[in-house]
Order: structure tokens, then sequence, then C-alpha cells
């Protein structure tokens, strides 16, 4: 544990950021800090309305910010390639977008939606900005996981959920492949000499769009940390000199060690090809030779 706070963020003036899902829960703190630091930062989100308020929230707070939107529907293929054909830097990329606990859907792409808006959408994006990632000196990917990945199966013949599907295991599901993918992105990055830092943050039980109905919603405010504190994990794993490629980040800047299924090589490996093939996103950069 550390006493760590945004405080004590370097300088980033000449580096580019993007956050996804920054037009609100932690997503927006977490980019508006990078911006308060001097980054410039895209605010990528599906909605431009809100994408666009949440650039003006944070030009209020930080006049002068380098901040923009970008158009980004993780749950739709073309609309990734899309907006990775835009973007021409990328030092710092925050993969925090994210749905929860949600009745069974499907992306656009067919795929059931919380796997594949969390880590799908995710895999593809970073692969498709992996070339800009590894032309940029000591780049980072964080990736918003949960612990909630403990409860998380995969099961490689029923990707698709029709034996059963559970709100909470399905969110449980797509939060351990987020940890499965952050650790096997180090491996093949050291493994290619690469210059880029991979990791996972677990911002705790915050006060975000998962909390903002139903019974709990009144006692939000009293019981559950705020969306600001619960950025703090993710600007620390994405700025903090003292991150190592491989670490799954606490709500209090602990280590976490993860499941044993998380840590299991094997399952990442097979969960890397079978993304590869769904996506058709390859990091040639980084591949095994």
């Amino acid at each position: 544990m550390t006493s760590w706070t945004p405080a004590d963020m370097p300088d980033l003036t000449g580096k580019a950021a993007i956050v996804t899902g920054a037009n609100s829960g932690i997503g927006l703190p977490t980019a508006l800090e990078l911006a308060r630091h001097g980054a410039r930062v895209v605010v990528a989100a599906r909605n431009p309305g809100k994408g666009r308020a949440a650039v003006e929230e944070i030009r209020r707070a930080v006049p002068g910010a380098q901040v923009e939107y970008g158009e980004l529907d993780l749950a739709d293929l073309d609309s990734v390639r899309r907006f990775a054909a835009g973007v021409d830097r990328v030092d710092l990329l925050v993969n925090n977008a994210g749905v929860g606990m949600v009745p069974r859907q499907f992306t656009k792409d067919g795929f059931e939606l919380q796997f594949g808006t969390n880590h799908l959408g995710h895999f593809a994006l970073t692969g498709l900005l992996l070339p800009l990632l590894l032309a940029a000196p000591g780049a980072r990917v964080v990736n918003v996981s949960s612990d909630a990945h403990r409860v998380g199966r995969l099961d490689f013949d029923d990707l698709g959920l029709e034996r059963g599907y559970g709100k909470m295991s399905s969110y449980g599901r797509s939060k351990l492949a987020n940890l499965l993918f952050t650790f096997e992105l180090q491996r093949r990055a050291r493994r290619a000499g690469a210059d880029l830092t991979s990791a996972a943050t677990h911002p705790g039980v915050t006060a975000t769009n998962f909390f903002t109905v139903g019974p709990l919603q009144p006692l939000v405010k009293v019981f559950l940390k705020s969306a600001a504190a619960g950025a703090v994990s993710s600007l620390y794993a994405a700025t903090s000199p003292d991150i190592r490629g491989g670490e799954f980040i606490g709500p209090r800047l602990q280590r976490m060690t993860p499941s044993a299924e998380a840590r299991s090589e094997e399952v990442a490996g097979r969960l890397w090809e079978v993304s590869t093939e769904l996506t058709g996103v390859r990091f040639e950069e980084i591949a095994y030779r």
C-alpha cells in the first residue's frame, strides 16, 4: 500500500491518452486528472452528447486542457475500427468502459454483451492501436478489471452462455477475461522485447452508473466510494514509475493476487486465440514466433 495520490502524478505534457467510457463513472475523473497533468486526452464514448458534455466539464475544471471527444462503441467492431483509424498517437490507453449486471443481450456482432463489450471490444481496440503504442516510448495499457473476476468462469464451448446466463457470473467472466488479456499482453510484449507495460486494476465498489438505479440508489453516497476515489487505481497504474507490467492494482493501491484461473497461461493463451478469431485483430507486432 502507498500514500500516493493523483497530486503525485508526473508531468504528462507531450503524452497522448485515450480513456474509454470517459463520459461518466471513474472514466471521467481519470480523463480529467490526465488532462490536468498535461496529457492530450481523448474521451472515447458511445454517446456523442454525453461525450461532448464530459469534454466541456473537463475544460471547465482545467482551463486550457487538451481534450477531445472520440465516438467509440465497444459493442460494435466496425465502430472500434473507425475510432482506431482516427488516432495518430497514443502513449496511455485506459480500457475503462464497461457494462455490468445487465439482462442477456448481444453486441452488434452477435457476442454476449458483457463479454463482447468489456473484453472483445477492448481486445480489438488495443490490437488496432498496438503499432502506435509500440512507437511511443514507455507506453502503457491499463485494463480496468474487478475482484468480481473470482466468480467468473470461461467455458470456451459456451461463450454465448446458451446453457445458462447470470448477470453477475457473466460480468465476472468479462472481468476474468480482462485480467487474462492483461497478463498475456505483458508476456507477449516481454517476449518481443517491446517497450510496453500492461497492468490491470480493481477500483473497488464505487458510486458509478452500475448503482444509480434500483433499491441501492439511496445508499450510494453513504456507503460507496466516489468515482474520483475509484479512479485513483487507474491513474496510479497509468502514470506511477513504480508500476511493473503484469500487476493487478487494488483500490488501496496494493498489489492484488488474482484467482488461479486468471493466472493460468494456458487459459490466457486460448482466450487470446479465440479473441483473435472472433475479432479478426491479430497483434502481429508481438505475435509469438
